[in-house]
């Protein structure tokens, strides 16, 4: 249950002061001794704390996915291994493993999809990240658009897609190599594009530094940069701005 629910319960003498005490301790975070829980960041931010499950142990893993479930809350977990996904089976019968964009999650809580991201590849090897993107923008609430191997060395495949981008609260544009894809989408569009770069690509690419900096050094308008390989960051700052725009009746798709 959030704050606000328990507030509730409380007024309408569902729950007792004593069971919502009980309930309020843990906040506004719980100490597991090897993790504290920020059971207050939807409280603050609208979203809800999300588990980096690289370098955790399964172990680990589990037992907080478990401690946030119990609050009934939906939780999100990005870099996930299959090992750390059948941990976390184990407590919670219900959780969802995306292997490509190695997501893991627990939605008890599902509400229709609304807005719209678009989420762009350069190149189907771009997949990883985007889906990372894709899923993280779906699990915060946004209806996601997938648009994939639409790079500029054919670039009549990103033209076709041009009406369909121009229906979107946001863009993610995500390529590796030379990274020229968020460039030229942003020059097609009046909407906002956040450029992924990806460490696909042979040597001189630096393992996405060449996209990057090729990102970083565009002269079209609208368009931010997350870090290399950052698909959670796009898809959660996507579904930032497509609930803004949907709040603000200012998008196309509401």
């Amino acid at each position: 249950m959030e704050v606000k629910e328990v507030l509730e319960k409380v007024r309408n003498q569902e729950l007792s002061i004593q069971e919502a005490q009980e309930y309020l301790k843990s906040l506004p975070y719980e100490d597991m001794g090897f993790a504290k829980l920020d059971h207050h960041r939807k409280l603050r931010s609208g979203f809800g704390e999300v588990i980096y499950c690289a370098g955790k142990t399964k172990e680990q893993v589990a037992r907080i996915f478990q401690a946030m479930a119990d609050k009934e809350t939906d939780v999100l977990g990005t870099r996930a291994s299959r090992e750390q996904f059948e941990a976390v089976r184990e407590l919670l019968p219900d959780v969802e493993y995306f292997e490509m964009g190695r997501i893991l999650w627990v939605r008890r809580n599902k509400k229709e999809p609304e807005g719209m991201v678009a989420v762009c590849t350069g190149g189907t090897s771009d997949m990883p990240v985007a889906e990372e993107a894709a899923l993280t923008a779906e699990f915060f609430g946004a209806r996601v658009e997938r648009i994939y191997d639409v790079g500029v060395a054919g670039i009549h495949r990103l033209l076709d897609q041009t009406e369909k981008l121009r229906k979107a609260n946001c863009i993610l544009a995500i390529a590796g190599m030379e990274g020229a894809l968020a460039t030229v989408t942003a020059g097609l569009v009046d909407r906002p594009v956040i450029a992924v770069p990806t460490s696909v690509g042979y040597g001189a690419s630096f393992g996405g530094l060449s996209a990057l900096l090729t990102m970083l050094n565009s002269c079209a308008e609208g368009l931010a940069v997350v870090n290399i390989d950052n698909g959670f960051g796009a898809g959660y700052l996507g579904a930032q701005i497509n609930r803004l725009a949907l709040r603000g009746g200012t998008g196309e798709n509401r």
